[in-house]
């Protein structure tokens, strides 16, 4: 199903009076899927792939895509508090929660105050820690990098991946530009990081997957093995010939890590 501007309809979601648009693909075991600094392309190849194995459950966060932002909510904190009331509202006793870029931030963040209804954790380039010096940048600062070195900082490929913006509907530079806009509202400062969740990252007791581009120069490999180090027993994988999109630059090479540690 597709609207007038010829992106695929999500479903919705209501959760706290907060209704989400999201996309959902595949059977069997339940995977809640929180997006990064852009929504979920229904169209993605991995989504296909993964729900074969699995049933998706891929929301817009509250002010991207599609789904609407309370007033109040301007924090990483009012995110996370809502994903706790996301995973009581669902109808799976346990579910395994797969967090990309800055949505592996949030999951991070979830595992570590939800250990009951999580059977799995899986981090993807994810964003959330400072582990160098206070002059060190860990994260690349995409809001004040020419969009020309983002563009080739994010990909292994960016003139196979890179997105052609003159091909793009109104709808979707819309939705784009909105994804931005929250970006810079809940990430902007500190940039991208919890200065405390370094420290907590011990209390995640669920297995877990740290999954990282080997070529990502948004963050790199190096900050993807620190930030599995700090998680006890947790695993760490590169995906070779990807940046910051593994699941889009390597769609196989993804969903066969991810499956084997579903399967683990």
């Amino acid at each position: 199903m597709t609207n007038a501007s010829g992106s695929a309809l999500a479903e919705r979601l209501s959760v706290g009076g907060i209704e989400l648009e999201v996309v959902r693909r595949g059977t069997g075991r339940p995977l809640l899927l929180l997006h990064g600094a852009q929504t979920v392309d229904p169209r993605a190849r991995f989504l296909d792939l993964l729900g074969a194995h699995a049933e998706i459950i891929a929301p817009s966060h509250p002010g991207f895509g599609h789904s609407p932002r309370p007033a109040d909510f301007e924090t990483v904190y009012d995110l996370v508090h809502f994903y706790l009331e996301v995973l009581e509202a669902l109808p799976h006793e346990k579910v395994t929660l797969l967090g990309l870029s800055f949505g592996g931030w949030l999951a991070a963040e979830v595992a570590v105050k939800c250990h009951h209804r999580l059977d799995g954790l899986i981090l993807v380039d994810a964003f959330g820690i400072k582990i160098s010096d206070r002059e060190t940048p860990d994260i690349l600062d995409v809001f004040n990098t020419s969009p020309q070195e983002v563009r080739r900082r994010s990909w292994h490929d960016p003139e196979a991946w890179a997105l052609d913006f003159n091909a793009l509907s109104d709808d979707q530079l819309v939705v784009r530009a909105r994804n931005w806009e929250a970006l810079c509202l809940y990430g902007w400062h500190p940039y991208m990081y919890n200065p405390q969740l370094k420290r907590w990252l011990r209390r995640i007791t669920v297995p877990t997957l740290v999954l990282w581009g080997a070529s990502d120069g948004i963050v790199t490999p190096s900050y993807g093995r620190a930030y599995s180090e700090l998680i006890p027993g947790s695993r760490f994988g590169l995906i070779e010939r990807a940046g910051h999109h593994p699941e889009i630059e390597q769609a196989e090479a993804f969903v066969d890590a991810v499956v084997k540690f579903l399967n683990r």
